[in-house]
């Protein structure tokens, strides 16, 4: 919004910062939408007060700029204010948007007012606060990460193979190396010698790869310089695990019952707690989660034309990252989603496996969110064969008895059995 302001002489316009006006703008709309559907409504102390029903601000997110609307917000909301966050693009899908700001924000009262829109999720205050350490941890764990391999690419600069030989430089074994390299130790044999436990099975190999010909005293001194951030940031990730810790205890139960999912370890059930919370009253079904994660294929089409390839569009980093890696985990293991995750693979790429059971894992969570007393029952690794199994003899007994002349119809036992082979449906989560 632009506020002009026309003095004598030479025309100037005083720029006003649209955050800086939408606050008292939706606040002014919306009472006087209140008030003008409501003749009932005058300036009693009941209508003055901020938590009174009638008095709601609607806030629409910018499209560009994501984080601008949370002083806005937050300062309402501790005012009193029952806010509610609109996505741009829904306000812009819907028919009769005005163009300017002014009306914009009636436009937003109006709507606020019908219910024509939902608005968006933002978690409660406790759960913002374990979200904000959360999402730290996970940048500095990434931080770390990045130092590690900057680190690596730093030996092999000096002709150090270690990595070729160790999994883990940054281990017991490989510190001490590192240690006794920038200390000023140049004898492969003497270096491995420091090797430690099954390591020492591969001295011959070691001695071959810590040539330390090319190691100059500048790779020490940078060396040095990197071993003492990864620590840093080690023990700053520590001070971290120690204060989510603490700001978990009121969400024990539910960690808990995270913990029987596949994949799923301390950490992964914190971070997933601080993004979606543990009150599932903003989700009424496990796809409204997943889509609002952007876990569920999406089909974007124009003119007969698919647009992006059926993707399930940008979602929240933070919880693909964590089920990333809680869905990679579970697919080396020997449970029902290692299997799934497995039997995926024969038939599409790995990255798009890894995305069904990242669903599967948050339709999950969203069950065990729902209901306080249910708990995670593994189906095991021979569901699907047991399954496809029972289908079969159930054909082949069809097909024996249409042979013989008679015409055959399968209704299952149990209300809740299949309808094609009368086996019992089991479920994931109970």
């Amino acid at each position: 919004m632009v506020g002009a302001e026309h003095r004598p002489g030479r025309r100037t316009a005083r720029q006003y910062h649209p955050l800086r006006l939408a606050p008292l703008i939706c606040y002014y709309h919306t009472r006087n939408v209140v008030a003008a559907d409501n003749p009932a409504v005058t300036d009693t102390p009941a209508t003055q007060n901020f938590s009174h029903p009638l008095w709601q601000t609607a806030l629409q997110r910018p499209r560009i700029t994501s984080d601008y609307w949370k002083p806005v917000y937050f300062l309402l909301e501790r005012e009193g204010f029952d806010c509610l966050l609109y996505q741009a693009s829904q306000v812009k899908a819907l028919p009769g948007r005005p163009k300017t700001d002014r009306l914009d924000s009636a436009w937003l009262a109006r709507i606020t007012e019908q219910g024509s829109l939902a608005g968006s999720f933002v978690p409660p205050e406790d759960i913002r606060r374990l979200r904000t350490h959360t999402r730290y941890r996970r940048r500095l764990t990434q931080a770390r990460t990045a130092e590690k391999d900057r680190c690596e690419k730093l030996l092999e600069d000096a002709h150090l193979k270690l990595s070729s030989v160790i999994s883990d430089i940054h281990g017991v074994s490989g510190r001490d190396m590192l240690r006794a390299i920038i200390a000023g130790e140049r004898d492969p044999e003497t270096l491995a010698q420091k090797a430690r436990t099954r390591m020492r099975r591969k001295i011959a190999q070691l001695r071959e790869a810590l040539d330390c010909s090319f190691f100059t005293p500048d790779h020490a001194f940078v060396l040095q310089m990197m071993l003492d951030n990864i620590d840093q940031l080690t023990a700053q990730i520590a001070v971290l695990d120690e204060r989510i810790a603490i700001l978990c205890e009121p969400y024990e139960r539910q960690l808990a019952q995270f913990d029987g999912i596949p994949g799923f370890g301390v950490r992964t059930a914190q971070d997933l707690t601080g993004e979606i919370g543990v009150d599932m009253a903003a989700f009424p079904t496990a796809g409204h989660l997943c889509s609002w994660a952007r876990l569920a294929p999406r089909v974007r089409e124009s003119a007969g034309r698919r647009k992006g390839k059926n993707a399930t569009g940008r979602g929240n980093p933070y919880i693909g990252g964590t089920l990333g890696e809680a869905a990679a985990g579970a697919g080396r293991t020997q449970t029902f989603l290692g299997a799934k995750y497995r039997r995926l693979c024969t038939r599409m790429p790995k990255k798009k496996a890894q995305g069904a059971i990242m669903r599967d894992q948050l339709v999950i969570t969203h069950a065990l969110l729902s209901d306080p007393e249910a708990g995670y029952r593994d189906l095991g690794t021979g569901y699907y064969e047991q399954r496809e199994r029972t289908r079969r003899r159930a054909s082949s007994h069809v097909r024996s008895l249409e042979r013989l002349g008679y015409k055959v119809t399968i209704e299952p036992l149990a209300p809740e059995a299949d309808p094609e082979t009368g086996e019992l449906i089991t479920r994931t989560a109970v």
